[in-house]
């Protein structure tokens, strides 16, 4: 199988667009808005958000940033990417992201990852599409979102009694950075290969919306 990849030069300034950026950040502060406190769950509710998260989170982020890394064409936002995906792997954040399940008691079961199942794919089929500017704003959005998450879900592993907090550390700090990176790189695609009027440019970030609302669904008995 043989890939082609063309790859534009963007100018020599981008701006972010503050309007969609705000829109995105105040998404993101709704979510986390309407999040239960731990202390009110039972530990079977706890241990069932964990283990849909990092059903979610071990298998996918990386294949996703992958997704749109190849739809993007601007080599400085690809480069952005790049520079992501080195420290995902060198700094090996699906092991981070296991041993945070493991010590908490949660690791998924295939209830867990059949629970999320639909929305998933959903997402994986979105970003086959390759659209690299709504694929950009989702992961921008979804950075951002995890850098956020990271206080409850912490929250929720003390709770059930873990002191293994390496991946929420983490991820607590560094995704400040790559939330922003990921806007720069979304301008600077935008710049020189813009989706058409009639695309909907937060389509992408409505399914993760929907994949995130799912992991915190407490599930009725």
């Amino acid at each position: 199988m043989t890939t082609q990849t063309t790859l534009l030069h963007e100018p020599e300034t981008t701006t972010v667009d503050s309007t969609l950026q705000q829109t995105i950040t105040q998404m993101i502060d709704d979510m986390i808005g309407r999040l239960p406190d731990p202390k009110d769950l039972s530990s079977v509710e706890r241990r069932g958000i964990i283990a849909r998260y990092s059903s979610v989170l071990e298998g996918n982020f990386i294949y996703w940033m992958t997704a749109t890394l190849i739809a993007t064409k601007a080599e400085a936002a690809r480069s952005i990417l790049l520079d992501n995906l080195y420290e995902e792997t060198r700094d090996a954040h699906p092991h981070m992201m296991r041993k945070f399940a493991m010590a908490a008691n949660a690791f998924p079961t295939d209830k867990d990852a059949l629970a999320v199942h639909e929305e998933v794919t959903q997402m994986r089929l979105f970003l086959g599409k390759l659209v690299a500017v709504q694929s950009l704003l989702s992961m921008a959005f979804f950075e951002g979102y995890i850098q956020k998450y990271m206080a409850f879900l912490a929250a929720l592993a003390a709770e059930e009694g873990s002191t293994e907090m390496e991946y929420t550390d983490v991820h607590g700090v560094c995704d400040i950075e790559h939330t922003a990176g990921l806007y720069r790189a979304l301008a600077l695609e935008q710049a020189i290969n813009p989706i058409g009027s009639e695309m909907d440019i937060f389509e992408g970030v409505t399914m993760l919306c929907a994949v995130l609302e799912r992991i915190n669904t407490i599930e009725q008995n």
